[in-house]
């Protein structure tokens, strides 16, 4: 079956119908002596995964661009199409082909119109099949009759199969995924004297739906990274980013729902550690994904982490499909109903955000306020710890905070991204007076670099950095009072996801830190590692 079944099956069908001489040759395998009456004849054979989600059934002949009338086989396919309506087109329009069709191919087509055929009997539409075309159908099963029972066998065990399936699946209304990372790191630097760990970290989401635009999500993580003492000390941004310690205890990471409110409304309820990142689609997805990305902390803005985080709502409204506006609450504390806690007591944080984006381009203007009851922290380099002012007697004072941030992203091409923020926090040590805040970022993107799901990610960014205050001074790691942090760090990072199979990515990734803490007392720090991480 060399040149005949070059066409799909349906149109090989329709030869059989037009032309029981010609097909009775074909059948036999003698085609030598058969010439096609052009040559435009083009229906391409479908593998099984293209023929389902792809055909589409037509009611015409002339709805198939690529079938001319002097084709020909043009009158067996319009009898096929219009008369038995037992065929299907791309949705493209087309019909297309010019492979090879195989005998079981053919038995599957030829089963398919045996269907049709049994439908219209059944039907009363039974006039429609004439004498000669069922003498054709049965001359056809005697033929393929082995390839027919053969794939009739195959649809019982699948149906089989799936029914077994069916009746043992996890939950009809629960997706669960997993995710697991095992990192090899190191510091290096003078004042350094970590040393080489292999840690991991373990996340199963459950992801539920009850109508079908609602989400309930329940995260479990387990894991046991301990931070690096001396970065630690200084800067938590230089951090690893998927760092988590829980002694490989199991715990609720995440837990929230969320659901549709009319076509343009999607509200999350947060009922514990909530992330203002985890909600919104942060621009440069490829960097703040830190599971496949980025490998620092310093992966997007910080001032989206600067308010205490745990239960609260967050909504998100499409203005337009370009345009959207979120807003979200969040409360510190919200599980203790001590006083200064509670779900509106204590450390609070309202955020308002305005994205636009197109399929090349981003920008995202937020708007942070935060409420700390008692800040109390030694470590610099992230905004809620910045300012630490401690009374005489041991006593902190409670700050609020005003964060303005923008950030963007543009793809140059479809393997190049550019993308960068910048940040202004405005803290006020009440009873006091304020402070000043900035932090920045530049970030290059190259997706598929190698091959399809690489990534290289390269950052250059300035930490959180205290540039002024007024009222009072901050006490830096040697106890010298002072009004702003007196040098300018880099953080530089470089990583490269390679894509060993859809489920296996390995990660080599460098962290280097300049005058840590933004002082250039402080010697310079490389972070290293090799992260491994496996999804399914």
């Amino acid at each position: 079956m060399k040149r005949l079944f070059r066409d799909s099956f349906f149109v090989s069908l329709a030869v059989i119908a037009a032309n029981s001489l010609y097909l009775n040759s074909a059948i036999a395998g003698d085609i030598s002596s058969v010439t096609p009456m052009t040559a435009t004849t083009s229906v391409e054979t479908l593998t099984t995964k293209e023929r389902s989600p792809q055909l589409a059934q037509v009611t015409s002949v002339s709805q198939l661009s690529d079938v001319q009338p002097t084709d020909w086989a043009f009158q067996a396919l319009q009898s096929l199409v219009e008369r038995y309506g037992c065929i299907a087109g791309y949705p493209d329009g087309t019909y297309r082909g010019n492979r090879a069709l195989t005998r079981y191919e053919f038995a599957a087509g030829l089963n398919a119109c045996l269907d049709r055929v049994n439908e219209l009997i059944a039907t009363a539409s039974a006039d429609m099949v004439n004498k000669e075309d069922l003498a054709t159908l049965q001359r056809l099963q005697e033929e393929f009759g082995t390839e027919l029972a053969t794939l009739r066998g195959r649809v019982d065990a699948l149906e089989a199969t799936t029914a077994e399936l069916e009746a043992n699946q996890f939950s009809t209304t629960t997706k669960l995924s997993a995710q697991v990372i095992m990192a090899a790191s190191d510091t290096f630097g003078d004042d350094v004297e970590d040393n080489t760990v292999l840690q991991t970290r373990m996340r199963f989401n459950f992801l539920s739906s009850f109508t079908g635009t609602d989400q309930l999500q329940v995260r479990l993580q387990a894991g046991n990274f301990s931070a690096f003492d001396y970065v630690g000390n200084i800067t938590n941004e230089g951090q690893i980013a998927y760092a988590t310690g829980t002694d490989n205890d199991v715990v609720v990471d995440n837990l929230n729902y969320s659901f549709q409110v009319g076509d343009n409304l999607r509200v999350w309820l947060l009922a514990n550690s909530g992330e203002y990142d985890d909600v919104f689609d942060i621009v440069d997805n490829l960097i703040t994904d830190t599971n496949v990305g980025a490998i620092g902390n310093l992966s997007f803005n910080p001032i989206y982490n600067a308010g205490g985080q745990n239960a609260g709502i967050i909504t998100e409204f499409s203005i337009t499909e370009a345009l959207k506006l979120g807003l979200g609450y969040q409360a510190g504390n919200a599980e203790d109903p001590a006083p200064g806690n509670g779900l509106f007591n204590g450390s609070n944080s309202f955020l308002g955000r305005l994205e636009y984006g197109t399929d090349r381009f981003k920008v995202a203007f937020a708007y942070l306020h935060t409420y700390d009851e008692a800040l109390n922290t030694t470590e610099q380099g992230s905004i809620r710890s910045l300012v630490e002012v401690t009374d005489a007697d041991g006593s902190t004072r409670s700050v609020v905070g005003n964060h303005y941030g923008v950030e963007a992203q543009f793809d140059i091409t479809p393997g190049i991204r550019i993308g960068g923020w910048a940040g202004l926090s405005k803290a006020i040590v009440l009873g006091l007076g304020d402070a000043d805040v900035w932090n920045y970022a530049l970030s290059l993107s190259f997706p598929d670099l190698g091959k399809e799901g690489n990534l290289l990610n390269i950052i250059v960014a300035v930490e959180p950095k205290l540039t002024g205050t007024s009222g009072f001074t901050v006490a830096d790691g040697d106890g010298v009072e002072r009004r702003r942090d007196p040098d300018t760090g880099l953080h530089v990072e470089a990583s490269y996801r390679y894509q060993l199979t859809d489920n296996i990515s390995v990660a080599p990734g460098v962290i280097w830190l300049t005058a840590p803490g933004h002082d250039s007392d402080n010697s310079d720090i490389v972070v290293g590692t090799l992260r491994t991480t496996f999804e399914f």
